[in-house]
């Protein structure tokens, strides 16, 4: 079993990275293979889903959405490849809320979950996510105040800020989360 494994990007394909550590290319399943860029060192947080007739790595950018990924495929019906679009938008913090509140119509609007299974993942799941902080170890969380005032320090407000913050890899130089949030910014 792998917790996380830490490699540069050598190429992007529609559903996944292919991540080299140590000359060896890990194929590992992400909801956003454009959060990351060729070329560039990440820390990936893995789940092996290994089967009789599957043996496949799907990947994380912080170990607390790897937590809520696991938390999710535990409900009755939700397997791996029907969770990863809940992780595309970045806004698991969204989803997570949606749960709490039991908004059944919000989380019909990921493909392939319908209304019996979105009031399944309620039932299985709500009150049992506190203890899941989307994105926030302790080096992460330090991280992300240091980009937040280097950001307001440029003249951004801090309502444009939060969500642009949840996108950036934590594990780069503040420099390259400056420049990666800024383009982030600009789109």
């Amino acid at each position: 079993m792998y917790d996380y494994i830490e490699g540069t990007i050598k190429s992007l394909k529609s559903n996944s990275i292919v991540l080299d550590n140590n000359g060896i290319g890990y194929l590992i399943f992400v909801a956003n293979p454009y959060y990351y860029e060729q070329g560039k060192k990440y820390k990936v947080y893995v789940f092996q889903q290994l089967r009789e007739d599957e043996n496949s790595l799907y990947g994380f950018s912080s170990s607390s959405d790897k937590d809520f990924f696991l938390k999710l495929i535990s409900v009755k019906g939700l397997g791996p490849k029907m969770t990863m679009p809940l992780f595309a938008t970045g806004q698991t913090q969204n989803i997570m809320d949606a749960i709490e509140r039991e908004n059944i119509l919000y989380l019909m609007k990921f493909p392939k979950i319908g209304q019996k299974l979105a009031k399944q993942i309620v039932l299985d799941l709500k009150g049992k996510l506190e203890t899941i902080g989307v994105g926030t170890s302790d080096d992460e969380m330090q991280t992300q105040k240091e980009l937040e005032s280097v950001l307001i320090g440029l003249g951004y407000k801090e309502k444009d800020i939060i969500p642009v913050i949840a996108k950036v890899n934590t594990s780069l130089k503040i420099e390259d989360q400056v420049k990666d949030a800024l383009k982030l910014m600009l789109r």
